[in-house]
């Protein structure tokens, strides 16, 4: 079974916390996530957009990496909520996406039979009080 929690720990920072037994069978997400950590174009990419932003056509020509390989990488960190996108526009009026990570840290763990994963996350606070009172149903 899986617990979620969400608590400041200062101004800015929050940390998400997933914690799963290792012996049940609902450990897919933590499965996926430590998959994904452990591909290493995915890490490579990851940490290429942890130090600057940039659309799959930056990075496929910053890391020497096809455009596909990218773009798999790419789907498959924000399927596990590893990087965002934000949609730009080019000069010339295409549209690109340009893709950032969106944590901090993460610690990975194994205790007493169980993960603990932690995903550290600095998020601007009024967004995520807007947030938490939408999802109250607080008109």
């Amino acid at each position: 079974m899986c617990q979620c929690h969400c608590i400041l720990r200062t101004r800015k920072l929050f940390w998400f916390e997933y914690r799963y037994n290792v012996f049940m069978d609902e450990e897919s997400s933590i499965e996926e996530i430590l998959n994904t950590i452990g591909d290493e174009h995915a890490r490579t990419v990851l940490a290429s957009i942890s130090r600057e932003p940039g659309s799959a056509k930056d990075l496929a020509e910053r890391l020497d990496l096809s455009q596909p390989t990218i773009y798999r990488r790419l789907e498959l960190l924000e399927e596990n909520d590893l990087i965002k996108h934000r949609t730009l526009v080019a000069d010339d009026g295409n549209h690109y996406k340009e893709y950032h990570c969106n944590f901090n840290s993460t610690v990975i763990s194994l205790e007493d039979d169980e993960y603990d994963v932690r995903i550290f996350r600095e998020e601007n606070l009024p967004d995520r009080f807007s947030q938490l009172w939408d999802e109250l149903g607080v008109n």
